[in-house]
């Protein structure tokens, strides 16, 4: 599914189950030694999808460790983005010669809980979602555009944000665009202010998918 959003140079590798033969290398089975069995069961599965992403690319097999703030690390001029959810595991990877920025995410395609989406959205997303075309959920999907704004956005300038700081606006045609309005400055000036953003968004087989994949290089002296 997630294919269908990403541009044909993504390696993006999707499980709707736990293969057996996933395994970890050994620094990354240190970090869900403790976790319960679900949690260390996900975690293994989408690694399992990265190495299998990496392999599309013609590149080694590799371990993918969080950094400070859980976002994987990969190896040197990539970008990639991982999902898991209930039932689904995805990893998408592409060359940074190819795109500065990758973001993916997975929900299940069912409402939010309750005062989720008081805490995510700002005033003009919850007033759309109010009256929006019925048969979407459209609180799940603004959650899920909002984790793949993050996973692309982090990565690239090192700037953390919080679900108030993008104003996502969904386009019927499956596209959605974010707002970005960080409170922080970025860190590397010769980026400019934070742009606009564009993804894609999907809602199939129970689940609900967005993604968003930005064009252009990556220097490898540019990286955060």
């Amino acid at each position: 599914m997630l294919s269908r959003l990403l541009p044909g140079g993504v390696a993006v590798v999707e499980c709707r189950s736990d293969p057996p033969q996933a395994e970890l290398y050994p620094q990354e089975a240190a970090l869900v030694r403790n976790a319960v069995e679900k949690r260390r069961k996900e975690f293994t599965t989408v690694r399992h999808c990265a190495r299998r992403a990496l392999s599309r690319l013609g590149l080694p097999h590799a371990p993918v460790l969080p950094d400070r703030h859980g976002a994987p690390c990969w190896p040197p001029m990539l970008v990639g983005s991982l999902t898991h959810c209930d039932g689904y595991r995805a990893a998408a990877l592409a060359h940074a010669t190819e795109l500065r920025m990758l973001g993916i995410d997975a929900e299940p395609h069912v409402p939010l809980p309750d005062g989720v989406l008081d805490a995510i959205a700002r005033p003009a997303e919850r007033s759309w979602i109010r009256s929006a075309p019925p048969g979407t959920h459209w609180d799940r999907l603004l959650f899920s555009a909002k984790e793949s704004v993050y996973k692309a956005w982090y990565p690239y300038t090192g700037q953390r944000l919080e679900f108030t700081e993008a104003e996502v606006r969904f386009h019927p045609s499956g596209v959605f665009t974010a707002r970005l309005m960080p409170r922080r400055s970025a860190p590397a000036p010769d980026r400019g202010q934070a742009p606009d953003l564009s993804g894609r968004w999907l809602v199939g087989d129970g689940l609900a998918f967005t993604a968003i994949a930005v064009a252009g290089s990556v220097d490898a002296q540019q990286a955060p």
